[in-house]
């Protein structure tokens, strides 16, 4: 049976600027799901990009997933060969709530 694990690492964050999100240790797990929900009627344009980190300290973004656009209520995209640890670092213009999911299977 296949072990899976959800994350909520932002529970309606207002952005107005570059963020990451907290590291997530998933080593563990064979392949990942981010998940990043626009709340309320925040207009601001965002850009995401996955991260990875060796140690959970030192973070390059990932050379296999490209940067996403949220440009409507939710987007969502998968995430494969990430080694230890995982994060959401994001670009907002303007002001954005958002909620982010990693959702991880082992």
């Amino acid at each position: 049976m296949r072990h899976t694990q959800t994350a909520v690492l932002e529970r309606g964050e207002d952005f107005s600027s570059d963020f990451a999100t907290e590291p997530y240790e998933v080593a563990w797990a064979g392949e990942a799901r981010f998940f990043v929900q626009r709340l309320e009627d925040t207009t601001g344009d965002v850009e995401l990009r996955t991260q990875v980190s060796p140690d959970g300290i030192t973070w390059v973004d990932a050379e296999n997933t490209p940067a996403v656009r949220l440009d409507g209520t939710m987007v969502t995209w998968p995430v494969r060969e990430f080694g230890g640890w995982l994060r959401v670092s994001g670009t907002v213009s303007g002001l954005a709530r958002l909620r982010i999911y990693l959702v991880c299977k082992g």
